[in-house]
């Protein structure tokens, strides 16, 4: 089959999604939806190491938070530094850090919101790559094992293992995963744990086979005890899908990207969340947001939901992908992504963060 046929069947088949889901509305039944909308509210990743809350960074604020709430989102996948929650390798989490993040969680969840806990290092402890000394998988597992055992079990938090590892070989870092999963199973947390690839997990570069192998066989090889895991992928519009360009000439290939992964999950019988992905507010960008949010609609059979990347207090009005509203006005690809949002919407029990023991 031509690349243009590949194209066309693509299109139809997510024509007769959406043509069912209309008819289903139509006869009184409810239509498949998403499990998870929502934001990532950044500001506690931001700074130096070390540095003061709510001078070097932040975490969100309670008008932020309500304000996306406000919007129907459900979810807030939570950035933070691994170093400032632990300064010492192997070591106790800092009281006053992990105050920090549990009343974030909190904030969040009394706004109705469900949190993905979000170390955002990128497949690093400091200057230090994961799997060399002194960070190890041994190290990269006893931080999950503290930080899962604050959580363990409290409904509507889920674990995502790590920010886009990145430069690891791929057997590398599926070894430092599998460390991480059965750590967080050890000490009996049940929570949904949601799982990159290495080369910054995009979705369009999920079978190229970097370092080592593609994401898309190695990490075939995730081993969870209890089998309630996601993987986390990104992807961005931009050329080279970094999200730091305003514009969004890499919109087919990102879309491709999306689709192919969409099959890979569906092939693997395996569930997909959109961690990060992000445009400018010009028409171009905004019409592949409407992509994106069309591709993840029409297969919620195999895609958990999304996160917007981003927003926050002290995120620059002037930043191109930034949705937090400025001067009271919401943003305009705010306005895409609410579309369809609503408050009023039942997760189903296949949407839940935390497995019920048997």
């Amino acid at each position: 089959m031509t690349a243009k046929s590949t194209t066309a069947l693509r299109l139809l088949l997510a024509a007769a999604a959406m043509l069912a889901f209309a008819t289903q509305a139509k006869n009184g039944l409810a239509a498949p939806q998403l499990c998870y909308r929502g934001i990532n509210l950044s500001g506690a990743e931001y700074g130096d190491l070390g540095g003061v809350a709510n001078v070097n960074y932040t975490y969100p604020s309670e008008q932020t938070v309500r304000y996306f709430a406000g919007k129907g989102m459900n979810v807030v996948r939570l950035p933070f530094r691994w170093e400032r929650l632990q300064p010492v390798l192997g070591q106790p989490l800092d009281g006053d850090e992990l105050k920090r993040l549990k009343d974030a969680v909190d904030l969040i969840q009394k706004h109705g919101m469900a949190v993905v806990l979000d170390p955002h290092n990128y497949g690093y402890y400091d200057k230090t790559q994961l799997k060399h000394a002194p960070a190890t998988d041994l190290a990269f597992g006893d931080f999950w094992a503290r930080l899962a055992a604050e959580f363990s079990n409290r409904k509507g938090v889920a674990f995502g293992l790590m920010n886009e590892p990145h430069d690891i070989r791929t057997p590398d870092w599926l070894d430092l995963a599998n460390t991480a999963i059965r750590s967080i199973r050890t000490v009996g947390a049940r929570n949904l744990i949601l799982v990159p690839g290495t080369n910054w997990t995009g979705a369009h570069s999920w079978s190229a086979d970097v370092l080592g192998g593609a994401n898309g066989t190695v990490m075939l090889g995730v081993n969870d005890p209890i089998g309630f895991y996601a993987f986390e992928f990104h992807q961005y519009l931009d050329a080279d899908s970094s999200g730091t360009h305003p514009v969004c000439d890499g919109t087919d290939s990102a879309s491709k990207g999306l689709n192919d992964v969409t099959d890979w999950l569906r092939k693997n019988g395996k569930r997909g969340f959109l961690g990060e992905f992000g445009v400018a507010a010009n028409s171009g960008c905004l019409d592949g947001l409407k992509q994106v949010l069309g591709i993840m609609n029409a297969n919620s059979d195999v895609w958990l939901g999304w996160t917007y990347w981003a927003a926050g207090d002290w995120w620059p009005p002037e930043e191109p992908l930034n949705v937090q509203p400025h001067n009271g006005r919401d943003k305009p690809q705010m306005k895409v992504l609410a579309e369809g949002l609503s408050r009023k919407t039942s997760l189903a029990a296949s949407c839940a963060l935390v497995k019920p023991a048997k």
